[in-house]
C-alpha cells in the first residue's frame, strides 16, 4: 500500500464534505497539474491518503481510501487530465497544521513542504507513521 496528501480548500470540497459522501465516497478531480497527475496515476485501490486543508487551514484533518483508480477526468474539457474516487476512513482527532509540520526535523523533506504548491504528493512510511501520531491517530 502507498501513501498519499491530497489537498482541498474547503470551500470547494471539505473534509465535512468528504464525510457526508459516505461509504459511496466521491471523485477527487480538478488536478491540473501533470505531476500530482501522475501520482494519482500511481494510486491504487486501498491505498490511503491524507486529506489536507489548504487555504487558511493549512492542516491535515482526515484520511482517505482510494476505492477507484484513475480515470479520465469529466471537467477537463481537453481530456488531459483524470481522476480517482476516495472515501473518507478517519478523522484526525487533533489536525496537523503544515507550521507543525514545517517545524519538525523528522520531515522536512516531505514534499508538501519541498513542493508547496503540488495538490497531490506521495507520503513515505516513515513520515506518515509519524503525522498519525502527532494527530493522535
Amino acid at each position: 500500500m502507498n501513501t498519499w496528501l491530497i489537498k482541498s480548500e474547503p470551500g470547494a470540497w471539505s473534509w465535512q464534505d468528504q464525510l457526508d459522501a459516505g461509504e459511496k465516497g466521491t471523485f477527487w478531480d480538478g488536478v491540473r497539474n501533470y505531476q500530482a497527475s501522475n501520482n494519482m496515476k500511481a494510486m491504487k485501490i486501498g491505498d490511503q491518503c491524507f486529506f489536507y486543508h489548504s487555504v487558511k487551514e493549512k492542516s491535515i484533518v482526515g484520511i482517505v481510501e482510494v476505492i477507484k483508480e484513475y480515470y479520465p477526468d469529466h471537467t477537463d474539457p481537453k481530456g488531459r487530465f483524470g481522476m480517482v474516487d476516495v472515501k473518507a476512513v478517519q478523522t484526525f482527532p487533533t489536525p496537523v497544521t503544515l507550521a507543525e509540520i514545517k517545524a519538525d526535523p523528522e520531515l522536512e523533506n516531505l514534499a508538501l513542504v519541498r513542493q508547496s504548491r503540488l495538490s497531490v504528493v506521495p507520503i513515505d512510511a516513515a513520515s506518515w507513521k509519524h503525522i498519525c501520531k502527532m494527530g493522535k491517530l
